[in-house]
C-alpha cells in the first residue's frame, strides 16, 4: 500500500472509511450538515434541491439544518455530502473566480448531464451520478 502523503501512516486495509459504523457516523455528522450547509449558500441551492440531493424529505432537511433531529446521518446521506464536498473542493481547484459556485446551476450538454444543470441530474441520478460527476470534475481539473 501506498502512503498517501510521505510521512503520514498507512491505513490499515479495514480503516477505509464507509461511514457504516454509528460512532463514525455519529461523529462526522455535526461537520458533514456544516459543509453541506455551506455548500449549499455557495451553490445559493433551494431548500428543495437541499432535501432532494439528501434524499430526504424538506421537513427532514430543515430539522436537521437546525440541529433538531437528534440522530446521525445515515451511511447514503454521508456518501452524498463527501461526493458534494469533492465536487465543491474540485471546482474551486478548477476554477479561479465565481464560475466554481455558478457551474453546479449552469445547464451542461455534456453526456453525464443531458442538457439539465449538475444539481438536477444529481438530484435525478443520486448516489451513483454525484460519484460520476466527482470523477469528471477530477478528471477535467487533472487535465484528462
Amino acid at each position: 500500500m501506498v502512503p498517501i502523503q510521505p510521512g503520514w501512516p498507512q491505513p490499515a486495509a479495514g480503516d477505509i472509511q464507509t461511514f457504516s459504523a454509528p460512532e463514525d457516523r455519529a461523529r462526522l455528522t455535526g461537520t458533514a450538515v456544516k459543509a453541506f450547509q455551506t455548500l449549499a449558500g455557495q451553490w445559493e441551492l433551494s431548500n428543495g434541491d437541499c432535501a432532494a440531493l439528501l434524499a430526504v424529505s424538506p421537513s427532514t432537511w430543515d430539522r436537521i439544518k437546525r440541529g433538531g433531529r437528534g440522530e446521525a446521518l445515515n451511511q447514503d446521506q454521508l456518501t452524498r455530502v463527501s461526493a458534494l464536498v469533492g465536487i465543491y473542493k474540485a471546482l474551486h481547484l478548477l476554477f479561479a473566480d465565481d464560475a466554481a459556485d455558478r457551474w453546479p446551476r449552469l445547464a451542461n450538454k455534456g453526456p453525464l448531464f443531458e442538457n439539465k444543470t449538475p444539481v438536477a441530474a444529481m438530484i435525478e441520478g443520486g448516489i451513483p451520478l454525484m460519484l460520476d460527476v466527482r470523477r469528471y470534475v477530477d478528471a477535467v481539473r487533472g487535465g484528462l
